[in-house]
């Protein structure tokens, strides 16, 4: 019983950290988002707005880590996304990217040791009152049933936290270009774009977990080059939002593949290039010779993770969100039609993915 007691609290004890870690994001995120599109649509924002409510306290942070408005007192340790100060819990959020002025978001949330307290009582009172009763059962049942129970939860919250993070953005892009009651022609575009990764995104999870399989592919002579710049046309606002400059040397050049598998190729390479950049950083893709290149400035990966990174739900970092299965599905594409792949990377300064398409 004391076993099971532990067991229990330790594991509600995690799945409140969780939720409350998890609310605590949503916020930031919400505020993030606003204050971009702000920025980028150079309208003014009440951040006096965001102070009205008992639940949190909030401050924001130039990128001198010094406080530009907030009711925030405390002292904070920027180099922590997770701050656990005597009673309470502190988010360090950066993805503003310094739109005005702001680089650092903090939350502050004072509920979580409250709920943990009551957590605590209530489970006393209940061991004392079955112990007698149940204590060699309960053991049993709790092992046998608790275990699976807490996995399934386990990878649903992980799944459900993984795709909010891959819908985030191309439903942002959808959010901001539909504000004005008069849409222009570009976004109207940007719209068409969002929504196109969605279903790209849909068709990735189809892809590895249902095995969709029911459309043969069409393979037949294709433009690559074509197909490259229209997909940067989604790009261009995700690079935007990252300030990130997206350069191309690229020939025309005709390959026997189906277009939706290119189109997946493609789209993950470049949308982890964008994902894992830093700011004001580059991409660059050339496509000349029967190969393409796609080289970034970003985060790198280290030399014994590179191996890995083609395993399905294998994530050389957690920095940002993603199901880990991008990669995998690249891999089968290129196995498929006999694609030559190569990576080449170092942490910090950036990787270069290349592949080599074999004479039709």
């Amino acid at each position: 019983m004391t076993l099971i007691a532990l067991l229990y609290y330790q594991n509600e004890k995690k799945l409140y950290f969780d939720l409350t870690k998890t609310k605590m994001q949503n916020i930031a995120s919400n505020i993030s988002s606003q204050i971009i599109f702000s920025h980028m649509s150079e309208k003014n924002l009440d951040l006096n707005q965001f102070l009205k409510t008992d639940l949190y306290k909030i401050s924001f942070y130039d990128e001198n880590k010094n406080k530009i408005s907030g009711n925030l007192d405390d002292k904070i340790d920027f180099e922590k996304h997770i701050i656990q100060h005597e009673q309470h819990f502190i988010l360090v959020d950066n993805s503003t990217y310094g739109h005005l002025g702001i680089s650092y978001i903090a939350i502050e949330e004072n509920l979580f040791f409250k709920t943990i307290q009551k957590l605590q009582v209530d489970i006393l009172v209940l061991f004392l009152v079955i112990y007698a009763i149940l204590s060699l059962i309960g053991f049993f049942l709790a092992k046998l049933f608790l275990k699976p129970i807490k996995d399934e939860r386990e990878k649903l919250n992980n799944f459900i936290k993984d795709t909010t993070h891959e819908l985030n953005t191309p439903i942002s892009a959808i959010l901001m270009s539909s504000e004005s009651e008069e849409l222009s022609k570009k976004q109207v575009q940007r719209i068409q774009l969002a929504a196109q990764r969605v279903s790209e995104i849909y068709k990735d999870l189809t892809y590895v977990f249902l095995e969709d399989k029911e459309d043969k592919p069409q393979v037949k002579e294709y433009n690559l080059k074509k197909s490259i710049i229209e997909q940067l046309k989604y790009f261009e606002a995700l690079a935007e939002k990252k300030r990130i400059t997206i350069s191309t040397n690229i020939d025309d050049f005709n390959y026997k593949i189906d277009e939706n598998d290119f189109i997946r190729l493609f789209n993950n390479i470049v949308s982890n290039a964008i994902k894992y950049n830093k700011q004001k950083g580059s991409i660059y893709i050339e496509l000349n010779d029967n190969k393409l290149i796609i080289k970034d400035t970003g985060i790198g990966i280290a030399d014994r993770k590179i191996d890995d990174i083609f395993k399905r739900y294998y994530r050389a970092t957690k920095e940002q969100g993603g199901f880990g299965i991008g990669l995998s599905i690249v891999q089968n594409i290129c196995l498929e039609y006999d694609i030559k792949f190569n990576v080449q990377s170092r942490l910090k300064e950036g990787t270069i993915f290349s592949f080599s398409f074999p004479k039709n």
